[in-house]
């Protein structure tokens, strides 16, 4: 067989696993949309029939009946807290460990590897009693409660056990940088903290992007430590509400409004997703040239 043609079949291949694979993703979200604006009586035919009309009665109930738009809320504020911390803590300490060389340098890298390997769902345990044990000092002294049903303390786990990737992929792409932009800033006199923040971080913009894009994924959609962190039904987020709305809509046979709360989850991410996904693919290349 002549390389023309091995290359032919290999594009072929690609293009058909691509199609396939757009297909499995685009049908059951394009059925999951379809479904939320459908009524009650239209789930007993064909699952594949297109709705008579939009019925957006769906949507209002999720909201108002079934509390989707306080758990929305609380998503927002959740995954906006742990973001902004996650950033500020994170830009500068890659930026550190890539672009300066002091004594326990590699020390640190390496740890910060080495928490690469920690599944958050094993150490939820741990985290809950250690908290628990906290919330009850602060409420013998205080007599409230601030580390469990606390949003910000959520937040403060989340931004913590996403730096180990978050500072590898951003110290990675700063490592890709030439130092050129920073001798210039030297020479015009910026300092330090002015270089990274005028030169060195516009110039990681894809990598950043790459990196919100995924711990907006992460935070957005996290349950186990929602769940356990956060008993109190007021302080609850979408993916914890759409479990407990799942399990009431299910049992009352009202399907519309469930696939409606599926719709809330998603629609966040599938809109940040389309904003973003021309600088992803160049963040996450970018970002794994080095290690």
């Amino acid at each position: 067989m002549s390389k023309f043609s091995t290359q032919k079949l290999y594009k072929i291949f690609v293009y058909v696993a691509l199609i396939t694979l757009a297909i499995s993703i685009i049908i059951p979200v394009g059925w999951v949309f379809m479904a939320s604006i459908k009524q009650a009586s239209e789930f007993y035919g064909s699952p594949w029939v297109m709705p008579e009309t939009v019925y957006i009665q769906n949507f209002i109930d999720a909201f108002v009946d079934a509390n989707m738009g306080q758990y929305f809320m609380n998503s927002v504020i959740v995954t906006a807290i742990a973001m902004a911390i996650l950033l500020v803590v994170a830009l500068p300490a890659a930026y550190v460990l890539a672009r300066f060389d002091f004594k326990g340098v590699g020390f640190i890298k390496t740890f910060i590897r080495a928490g690469l390997f920690v599944n958050i769902s094993f150490i939820v345990v741990p985290i809950f009693l250690m908290l628990l044990g906290w919330d009850s000092a602060v409420r013998d002294l205080m007599g409230g409660s601030f580390f469990v049903n606390n949003r910000f303390m959520l937040a403060l786990i989340y931004a913590a056990t996403a730096l180990p990737f978050t500072i590898f992929l951003l110290s990675s792409y700063f490592e890709t940088l030439p130092s050129d932009f920073e001798e210039a800033a030297y020479i015009d006199g910026a300092g330090y903290f002015k270089t990274m923040v005028t030169v060195m971080i516009p110039m990681a913009k894809p990598s950043i992007i790459t990196v919100i894009l995924f711990q907006f994924l992460a935070f957005w959609n996290e349950y186990i430590l929602a769940l356990t962190l956060l008993p109190n039904n007021q302080y609850k987020t979408l993916p914890v509400g759409l479990i407990n709305l799942m399990a009431a809509e299910r049992a009352a046979a009202n399907y519309g409004r469930l696939y409606a709360g599926m719709v809330i989850v998603m629609l966040p991410t599938l809109i940040l997703y389309i904003l973003v996904q021309k600088r992803l693919t160049q963040g996450m290349t970018a970002g794994g040239v080095k290690g």
